[in-house]
């Protein structure tokens, strides 16, 4: 069974993490901007963390047999500091129109304070004058009222839900959400109450339409593997195949192929990995290390 995890952040994690995804049969990532556990002080870094998700982290995802993409956004977070958010503002237009450029996310609110939801606005209006998807970010705190609160302005805005993944849900949120038409997707964190088994019970109660399953591994304690181990739970549950692939695969599919970014082909018939390739002189090697070279339609996978 092959895996799409649609919220992870790999610039936080090891080769050997991208490794072991190919392993377990994960064959594309997508990676949203946020914050880096302390925060930037000036747009060069923003630029240069831009930068990074749409040049070199593609090509490291790619070394290993994973197809890498992102979303661009100023995070929440960081949207308090106002002189910044403007300086990070007038440059997403740039890397909206990258290639591998899935979504404007992950956005949303963080403390949901009146600086969060001026560029929350800004950047969803943005979305729609650049027609992508939109990935939100739920608070951690209060999260019932600021999901809510998310979803009225969106409205407010009159952009449509299926163009929407709101991500970091739990019990409180899921049935309003999937009420109000979005894509419902849960985050999968080891050793918390949205970890792999409770998941397997909101998929039984609420089933699989617009549900998406991801890791959001990043520098903290959290799981690379959330997607592949949590569909071998499904199916020792008694969760059909067919059910298991819409929640870890098609679901995401569909909720990111408008982008026009986000093709199957890409990873169903991939360039054969050649780790003697370079990205402006970097290799993903270190001294004597042999690398791996890919014979044309080796890594095909088929589903």
């Amino acid at each position: 069974m092959a895996f799409i995890d649609p919220h992870i952040h790999m610039v936080s994690r090891t080769t050997a993490d991208y490794e072991a995804m190919a392993a377990a049969g994960v064959v594309a990532v997508i990676e949203p901007a946020f914050w880096q556990g302390q925060p930037r002080t000036t747009a060069g870094s923003f630029q240069d963390y831009f930068a990074t998700l749409v040049g070199f982290e593609r090509f490291r995802a790619s070394q290993f047999g994973i197809r890498h993409y992102c979303t661009i956004g100023l995070n929440s977070k960081e949207a308090n500091n106002e002189r910044l958010a403007d300086e990070v503002m007038e440059m997403l237009p740039l890397y909206l129109t990258k290639e591998g450029v899935v979504a404007i996310g992950e956005i949303g609110f963080d403390d949901q304070t009146a600086l969060e939801e001026k560029y929350l606005r800004l950047q969803l209006e943005l979305a729609v004058e650049v027609d992508l998807p939109i990935l939100i970010h739920t608070p951690h705190r209060n999260k019932k009222r600021g999901t809510y609160r998310t979803m009225d302005i969106i409205e407010d805005l009159g952009i449509a839900p299926h163009r929407v993944v709101i991500d970091h849900n739990n019990e409180e949120t899921c049935k309003e959400v999937l009420d109000r038409g979005y894509w419902c997707a849960f985050t999968i964190y080891p050793r918390t109450k949205m970890g792999n088994e409770r998941v397997v019970e909101i998929i039984r109660q609420y089933g699989t339409e617009r549900v998406i399953i991801d890791s959001s591994a990043d520098w903290g304690v959290s799981d690379a593997l959330a997607v592949p181990k949590t569909a071998r739970l499904m199916e020792q549950a008694g969760i059909t195949k067919d059910q298991i692939e819409i929640v870890t695969y098609q679901n995401a599919l569909a909720a990111y192929s408008p982008s026009g970014q986000f093709r199957e082909e890409d990873w169903l018939n991939p360039t054969p990995i050649d780790q003697r390739t370079l990205f402006q002189g970097n290799s993903v090697l270190r001294g004597g290390q042999s690398p791996r070279v890919d014979e044309a339609g080796e890594e095909l996978i088929i589903r």
